[in-house]
């Protein structure tokens, strides 16, 4: 017998943790692409569960009850890691403990010839996991990444442990 109540809370919570991770993945883009905030090699590591939430949630959307509960309690999983991650990035920038130590750059060219690697050192900025490139509300990306990422672990693992 299908419980309608718990089959439709379950699609809910995977609509909130699609619609959720793709607006901070697709966030997170903007800010890169279009406004020139070159990410660190924490904040890449930080949109992995994001991009792993994505197809689970779809998932989560048609899959059967049984299935649906097991996406999204992966997807509450993921995201608890990212909002560990965001948490100890977060940290790292407001000097409460050191960052990696191999931080130092996120996406750029990767040229071959030395004249073109010369010129390359001109353009791109190195970036440090223990600098905050931008805050909000005096929160930087990676402490809203944390926040997000627990939000939306919550939601999904809630939604996958309740009958």
């Amino acid at each position: 017998m299908i419980n309608e109540t718990a089959l439709l809370r379950l699609k809910r919570a995977a609509l909130v943790v699609l619609i959720g991770s793709v607006l901070t993945v697709g966030g997170a883009l903007v800010l890169e692409h279009v406004y020139g905030y070159a990410p660190c090699k924490l904040c890449l590591t930080e949109r992995l569960p994001y991009y792993a939430a994505i197809p689970l949630a779809l998932g989560g959307l048609f899959l059967p009850e049984r299935l649906a509960r097991l996406a999204l309690g992966l997807a509450a999983v993921g995201l608890l890691y990212g909002a560990g991650l965001g948490v100890y990035h977060a940290g790292a920038e407001w000097g409460f403990w050191p960052g990696p130590t191999d931080c130092g750059g996120g996406t750029g060219p990767n040229p071959k010839e030395v004249g073109a690697f010369l010129d390359a050192l001109q353009s791109v900025k190195v970036v440090d996991c223990s600098t905050a490139a931008l805050r909000v509300l005096g929160i930087s990306l990676a402490g809203w990444n944390a926040v997000i990422a627990f939000v939306l672990a919550s939601v999904a693992g809630t939604s996958a442990v309740k009958r």
